[in-house]
């Protein structure tokens, strides 16, 4: 009986003395995270939101800036902002589960799926459209090449590309950019191609397969694939972009209807949920996601590297799996992606070993959310060692 007394009197003086310096310690963290953002956004301006996961709990969040100029509501945890790129690792996972299911092989051809396509299609594997090696022409040129041989324009911010139509223009050609495999080269048109994928081989439009399979069963409630007509976004932050001393909404652009490249809206709260699912593998298993962070081999043996014209330098290395980007920082394993479209910027950035995830999302394109969140990375690595 003495030894539980001494115990509990133990146990409560070590709460005491330990309790208020962790506490303390947390909001100091807190307070120098708040410093590296705090004049980014104000009560008039567009802004962002930061969400900091730390040892799979939330360290940090917070909104600076308002959704919009016209009702300037404030920026908070369930705002809703479009992803852009950040949307990949969505369609990818899409795909992984479709692969779990049987429905789908990594070594299918996308003639296997669309038999329609021309011949350049048979060489170009499920897995070459995930990791970015598939040669696939850039639909954003092909839509400048169709709308410069018709003499006008084609499609507008009221008149957006279509996926089907995205698919379309890649049937019109008759030849990729190079042989499947042999290059690396970031490519929104098979990304567009995955959503469609999706679409065809679960019978059921890419927002709903999104839904039942992914958010749904994460609780992600407020995350849509979005399309005009369909569906809303709750909450939702718009785009804008300065120019000048002044701000205009730039929220779309002809290219913002398509889905399985960026189409896709959420929020800190639910990207927490995301993050969660990530790390306990709820959706699949640690083995069935090894392939998804497992970076692209080429067949020539070398590196693959950043193309010219592309926004890293020329010949940077890239290592990139299956909607993720995998170069390490500064020896830490990481998994990242950004994000960059009409009025937003965003980025999602994983520690997986060090259980840290950083997540910015800005509804203007003025600020870089990967250097910002790179700030905050140091900080907690620097505190590691």
């Amino acid at each position: 009986m003495r030894d539980h007394a001494c115990f509990a009197a133990a146990l409560l003086l070590f709460c005491c003395l330990s309790g208020p310096r962790e506490s303390g310690a947390e909001d100091d963290l807190s307070a120098r995270i708040n410093r590296i953002f705090t004049a980014l956004g104000d009560d008039k301006s567009p802004g962002l939101g930061v969400l900091v996961r730390k040892d799979g709990r939330t360290a940090f969040e917070r909104g600076y800036g308002v959704r919009d100029l016209r009702s300037f509501a404030k920026i908070d945890s369930q705002t809703n902002f479009r992803l852009a790129s950040c949307s990949k690792q969505f369609t990818a996972m899409s795909i992984m589960l479709l692969v779990h299911d049987g429905k789908l092989r990594y070594n299918d051809k996308l003639t296997d799926v669309f038999p329609d396509f021309p011949a350049y299609g048979k060489a170009i594997t499920i897995r070459n459209l995930l990791n970015h090696t598939s040669g696939l022409p850039d639909y954003e040129d092909l839509m400048a090449a169709a709308e410069k041989r018709k003499g006008a324009s084609i499609w507008s911010d009221t008149h957006q590309i279509q996926d089907a139509e995205v698919l379309n223009l890649l049937e019109q050609e008759k030849a990729g950019k190079f042989t499947p495999a042999s290059q690396w080269s970031y490519s929104n048109s098979g990304y567009v191609v995955l959503g469609l994928v999706v679409a065809k081989l679960s019978g059921k439009p890419f927002r709903e397969f999104l839904r039942e399979r992914i958010f749904a069963p994460l609780k992600m409630s407020q995350t849509i694939a979005y399309q005009e007509g369909q569906n809303e976004v709750t909450n939702r932050a718009y785009g804008h972009s300065k120019e000048g001393d002044a701000w205009k909404q730039t929220d779309q652009s002809p290219t913002s209807a398509t889905l399985g490249d960026g189409g896709i809206y959420s929020s800190l709260n639910d990207l927490a949920k995301w993050d969660e699912a990530l790390a306990q593998h709820t959706l699949l298993s640690e083995n069935g996601m090894r392939l998804a962070l497992t970076p692209a081999q080429l067949t020539t043996g070398a590196q693959p590297q950043w193309p010219a014209n592309s926004d890293r330098a020329q010949g940077t290395p890239v290592a990139y799996g299956f909607g993720w980007f995998l170069d390490p920082y500064r020896n830490y394993v990481r998994m990242w992606h950004y994000g960059d479209t009409s009025g937003f910027h965003t980025y999602i950035e994983r520690f997986p070993a060090d259980r840290l995830t950083i997540i910015i999302l800005c509804n203007r394109t003025d600020l870089d959310p990967e250097s910002l969140a790179t700030k905050v990375a140091d900080m907690f690595q620097s505190a590691a060692h």
